[in-house]
């Protein structure tokens, strides 16, 4: 039974027409390039490349270590500078490869060179994902090989394209589906082949008419493929909220989408997919949205993997007026910056710039719990975060474990609601990386 939503969840303002109606528009980097060798879930990957090489766009600088790791592709041409410490998104330096931009952006012999999927076989299929370091575009970075590879292929009988973009503000999946349903398509088609007995669901929220009728014109005549219309709620994107939002089946914390017959993949990924395996293109571009009121110029752009951000924000006009807040991803689920002289990886789809910042001014407002159990109610777990909050602050870790605390997903749908302006999203984050810090050790 389809439900088309889930249980919980939160409204927060869509902010989306400040670039929903924008084109993406390509952007070349300028700049020098850098390429942290961890832009994916798993192990970073190994560099094949050393100081004064000269590089192809499309050509492989850092080869995957590993079953759970993605090969890093240049996105430009020039001469690596270095290979060294850089400083990242995370406020923290990472290994990375410095590249030399050329502006020719100089392809590999090969990229671009159409294939007829239809004529390869599986094998040959998840070694051409494999190799061009296709990872989840969505946010999550798990390479996509991995997950295209269940223990039972025959046991997936959904292939679910998520195109929710359930976060505020963001709008570049949105466009993406708007102008090239194609490569969306292209991108199941290929899925499909993998999984015989699988059908396609398109997941879109009912807040995208545009990309609604664009999807169900590229699809009007494929016979495994659907839109599925989901109601406008967050975080709908999410793996298990969009598993039974589609299927009605429901995930435990422990499960997999696979254990329950499914593939999630985002359109963005699924995109990438089609470039890799039917136009021999690696994963070097992706799209991104620049955006908030303290930007000039919001838009959607295809952005060079590799770009800093402060470049991609200097395209969109740079800032206007007062700016308060910088968030990379979206509103709810994204992280604060502080320097935009950072790498642009895989993972991240948006930049936020806005003229107040919410935190400080709910930090302003904040008062002690007034146990009205709204954060219970918009748990799309079902979690208890009241609880939850006392035992993290208590740091009774064993209470907050056998209260399930390590099944939080970080959503911010708790710290959206409260009244009393609690952190909890915070809270949760930093008592899961405590726990599982102590269990390393």
């Amino acid at each position: 039974m389809r439900h088309n939503t889930f249980r919980g969840g939160v409204h927060p303002a869509a902010m989306k027409e400040l670039s929903c109606n924008k084109p993406i528009t390509y952007h070349r980097a300028k700049g020098e390039m850098v390429f942290p060798l961890s832009q994916h879930i798993g192990k970073p990957a190994v560099p094949v490349v050393k100081k004064n090489d000269p590089v192809l766009a499309g050509q492989i600088i850092a080869r995957a270590d590993g079953f759970v790791s993605a090969n890093i592709i240049s996105s430009c041409s020039g001469k690596v500078a270095a290979i060294e410490p850089r400083l990242t998104s995370s406020g923290l330096m990472a290994p990375c490869i410095v590249i030399d931009n050329d502006g020719e952006y100089t392809m590999k012999e090969g990229i671009g060179v159409e294939t007829d999927c239809a004529k390869l076989t599986s094998a040959q299929i998840l070694e051409k994902i494999q190799a061009a370091g296709v990872v989840g575009l969505g946010g999550a970075g798990f390479p996509t090989h991995v997950k295209l590879m269940p223990k039972n292929p025959d046991d997936i009988d959904y292939i679910i394209a998520n195109g929710a973009e359930c976060e505020p503000y963001i709008t570049c999946d949105d466009r993406l589906m708007q102008e090239q349903p194609g490569w969306v398509v292209g991108g199941l088609r290929v899925v499909l082949q993998l999984f015989p007995h699988a059908r396609a669901v398109i997941a879109i929220e009912n807040n995208k008419p545009q990309a609604i009728e664009s999807m169900r014109k590229a699809i009007a005549n494929e016979q495994r493929m659907e839109v599925m219309v989901l109601k406008t709620k967050f975080p709908q994107g999410g793996e298990r909220n969009l598993v039974h939002a589609v299927t009605g089946r429901k995930m435990a914390s422990t499960d997999l989408p696979a254990n329950l017959g499914c593939i999630v993949d985002n359109v963005t990924t699924l995109a990438a997919i089609y470039h890799a395996v039917c136009l021999n293109e690696p994963l070097m571009e992706k799209g991104f949205t620049v955006t908030g009121d303290a930007v000039a110029e919001p838009g959607n752009f295809l952005v060079k993997i590799g770009t800093s951000f402060a470049e991609i924000l200097e395209a969109a006009g740079g800032i206007k007026g007062d700016l308060k807040k910088l968030i990379i991803g979206g509103p709810m689920m994204g992280v604060a910056a502080t320097d935009l002289n950072v790498p642009i990886c895989k993972a991240y789809n948006a930049l936020i710039c806005l003229s107040e910042d919410p935190v400080e001014l709910a930090e302003e407002q904040m008062t002690a719990c007034i146990r009205c159990g709204r954060c219970t109610r918009v748990c799309p777990v079902g979690l208890t975060p009241q609880a939850m909050a006392v035992a993290a602050e208590k740091k009774d870790f064993a209470r907050y474990e056998k209260i399930h605390g390590l099944d939080c997903l970080a959503c911010g749908s708790c710290t959206y609601i409260c009244p009393a302006k609690r952190p909890l999203t915070q809270l949760f984050k930093q008592t899961k990386q405590m726990i599982l810090s102590r269990r390393k050790r």
